[in-house]
Parts: structure tokens; C-alpha cells; sequence
């Protein structure tokens, strides 16, 4: 796990001494402010606990999360980590050079849902970082169709997504600020024949609206969704 120089001004270490300490070879500065022991590999879910003190509400999303909860279509040898959080934020180049991620903030939710309402560590994890349940996850990866998101893949994964928890999908639909996502949800849940397709409709029917929604997509194609 990486560390601050605050959190060496806390073992007596200053500023000045760990500049010593870097030249001496006993630690290594990966970036303003932030080292890690010379020899010591950093780990991913170590350093995601690191920047989330950093970056406000900062947890693993949208098809990452649904791969953490063993959805998945083709997984990818190095896939892509996506991160979302409450605002703009950069990720530090030393996480992204060992960790290929990407990092978004939109505001896909109404302020009126609790904060933190979905995201917790996994079970096995209970000290790792946040991450998206999978009725959060599902939601904002139907977010990011056609923009970071294939709607083939999209559509393969939510296939597979057939126990879901009513309740809290329920709220995230009621609260959730895009048309899109929503309407995807209820269509392909109902196309799919998935258990929770008709909790999912009563839940976004105020959502919905009666006009069809078409949007083009960057690969040239259009998306056309009924009500």
C-alpha cells in the first residue's frame, strides 16, 4: 500500500528525511507526496483504499463491478477498471500505469438518494474498497452504453444478471437521473424474461415518459428505445 508524507510526519519522519530516505535507496517516491518501501510491489485493492481518502466517493462501477460480482461475458486479459466518484479528479499516473483504469463522475443519481446507497466492499474484502452492488452496477454500466460501453456486450451481461434485489433496484430506479438507463433496464429485463422485470417497470413506470428515446451512437449506430 502506498503511503503520504503525512503519514511519515506521523512516524517523526520529515519532509527533508525522507528526501534523504529516497536518495538512500530505503524508499521510493512514486509521486508528489506518496511512496512506497523500496522493494515492496504495490497492490490494487491496497492502493484504491489510498485514493479513496483522496478522491470523494471514489468506488469500482458500471461492468467492473458486475465482473467483481462474477458477471461477465468474454473477460479480458487486462481489463480496463472503471472508477467513479463525486467530482472531478485525476488518477495519479504511478495507479494507472500499474493499473489500467479510468476514472468518470457523472451525476447519474438524484440527490435524494442516500449517499453511499449501493456501494460497499465485497464480502470477502470487508477491508477493501468500495464497490458497486450489482442492482448500482447494472445501472450505471446501462449508463455508458454507447459512449465507453458496447451494447452487444452490455446486452450479454445483463442477460445473465437474473437475481437481482427488487428493493434496492427499485430505488436506484426511482432515483436514477437518465432515461437511457433506465429504459434499458426495464426493456431488456422484460426482452430477457429476467424474474425482476416486472418490479423494475412498476419501479421506473414514472420515469419512463410515452415518447420514444433514439439517440445515435459513437459507432454510427442508433439506439431507439420505446416506452
Amino acid at each position: 500500500m502506498p503511503f503520504d508524507a503525512s503519514t511519515l510526519r506521523g512516524f517523526g519522519v520529515s519532509s527533508a528525511l525522507a528526501h534523504d530516505y529516497v536518495k538512500a535507496g530505503w524508499l521510493v517516491r512514486l509521486g508528489w507526496g506518496v511512496f512506497i518501501f523500496a522493494g515492496d510491489e504495490l497492490a490494487r485493492d491496497p492502493s484504491l483504499k489510498f485514493l479513496t481518502a483522496r478522491i470523494p466517493g471514489l468506488h469500482v462501477a458500471a461492468k467492473a463491478a458486475l465482473t467483481w460480482h462474477g458477471f461477465q461475458q468474454n473477460l479480458a486479459h487486462k481489463e480496463t477498471l472503471c472508477l467513479w466518484g463525486n467530482g472531478q479528479a485525476a488518477l495519479p499516473d504511478w495507479f494507472r500505469t500499474r493499473f489500467p483504469a479510468r476514472y468518470s463522475a457523472p451525476r447519474l443519481f438524484e440527490s435524494t438518494l442516500p449517499a453511499g446507497f449501493g456501494l460497499a466492499p465485497m464480502p470477502e474484502s470487508p477491508d477493501g474498497p468500495l464497490v458497486s452492488a450489482p442492482e448500482r452496477a447494472l445501472l450505471e454500466m446501462l449508463s455508458e452504453v454507447g459512449v465507453w460501453q458496447e451494447v452487444e456486450e452490455a446486452r450479454g451481461i445483463m442477460e445473465n444478471v437474473r437475481n437481482l434485489r427488487t428493493r434496492e433496484l427499485g430505488i436506484l430506479l426511482e432515483n436514477c437521473r437518465m432515461i437511457k438507463a433506465v429504459r434499458l433496464c426495464v426493456l431488456w429485463a422484460e426482452e430477457f424474461g429476467l424474474s425482476w422485470a416486472a418490479s423494475a417497470r412498476e419501479s421506473a413506470t414514472p420515469k419512463l415518459g410515452n415518447k420514444r428515446w433514439i439517440k445515435r451512437l459513437k459507432n454510427g449506430r442508433t439506439l431507439i428505445l420505446n416506452a
